[in-house]
């Protein structure tokens, strides 16, 4: 168990050497951050002076050595733009990205795992129907859902706020949309828009592995027994389906939390994602990084995780291993 997890950690490294890699050398070329920073009657003395102040003269091999540094040391510099520390910005505005995250993937377990198992183990006009929803739901883009969700739940019925966070309560640092009604109401439509595709997701691999497993020789002879038919696909086949499927949500879980930028954006959530596009906008490079290395680090700490527990639930994992 110590020898898997020394080894997923030393992997783990060399990622996110190569994410600070690819982010130090990407978003150098996505414009000039002091052209941004200054207006155009600033002198070109003046123009040198910052460039010399952030560091951007120096060779590069100098500045990626201090990124690193910065990061690992969890420094992780000022913004060009407001001129604030990158890591409150970051923990401001993480709370809100999480709980979406987190409500988000809420419903799509709750919805998905029993749709996936109703249709794989039933046929007719209802499962027709969740299959063929499915499918407009993974082809649709989530800023067309976000924008019909607006139209009919914020303008036509008028029962639900359509943008921001709502009224929030303050816990220390973090602030929290789960203790008001007002935030459990502004927090249900981006839950959904950033839910179904995950939603679909879910279901259909929940239905994939339950047909696999169905028709695997122990269900046959659990079957050709007599045993309850609710028996053998809840407490046999099931468990077994949902071996693969952690692997799966908590890969969903760090997808919901990089990919929630667009979803951000339809509905002004102030996260993450739409502080990366402010970031972008106004070409503020180290925000820009610092956001990219973040994403990868909660990627790869939830792979660790998901490996763990995969090592932990599966023994032929753990035979595998052994073996080896």
């Amino acid at each position: 168990m110590l020898t898997f997890i020394a080894r997923r950690l030393f992997q783990s490294l060399f990622v996110m050497l190569a994410v600070s890699l690819l982010a130090f050398t990407l978003f150098r070329f996505v414009g000039d951050p002091v052209a941004q920073m200054v207006g155009q009657e600033t002198s070109i003395e003046d123009r040198e002076r910052i460039r010399e102040e952030l560091g951007l003269n120096d060779p590069v091999h100098e500045q990626f050595f201090r990124f690193s540094k910065n990061l690992v040391t969890a420094n992780f510099g000022y913004s060009y733009r407001t001129r604030q520390p990158i890591g409150e910005m970051i923990l401001s505005r993480l709370p809100a990205t999480l709980e979406l995250g987190f409500f988000s993937l809420i419903i799509s377990l709750l919805v998905g795992i029993p749709a996936g198992v109703y249709t794989a183990i039933k046929t007719g006009f209802l499962s027709t129907t969740l299959l063929i929803t499915t499918l407009v739901g993974i082809s649709i883009p989530t800023f067309v859902i976000g924008i019909a969700l607006i139209y009919v739940f914020g303008v036509q019925l008028n029962v639900l706020p359509v943008f921001g966070r709502g009224e929030t309560v303050q816990l220390g640092w973090w602030k929290t949309n789960y203790l008001t009604v007002d935030g459990w109401r502004s927090l249900i439509l981006p839950a959904v828009t950033l839910g179904i595709y995950q939603l679909t997701l879910t279901m259909r691999l929940v239905r994939s592995e339950m047909q696999d497993v169905i028709k695997t020789d122990y269900i046959k002879f659990a079957m050709a027994r007599g045993i309850n038919y609710r028996s053998v696909y809840l407490h046999h086949a099931f468990r077994n389906t949902l071996v693969p499927v952690i692997t799966i949500v908590g890969l969903q879980f760090g997808g919901i939390i990089a990919f929630s930028i667009v979803t951000e954006s339809v509905f002004q959530w102030p996260g993450m994602g739409l502080l990366f596009l402010d970031s972008i906008r106004y070409v503020d490079i180290p925000v820009m990084s610092v956001y990219l290395v973040l994403i990868a680090f909660i990627f790869v700490l939830i792979n660790l995780l998901v490996d763990i527990l995969y090592f932990v639930i599966d023994p032929r994992v753990r035979d595998r291993r052994q073996g080896a």
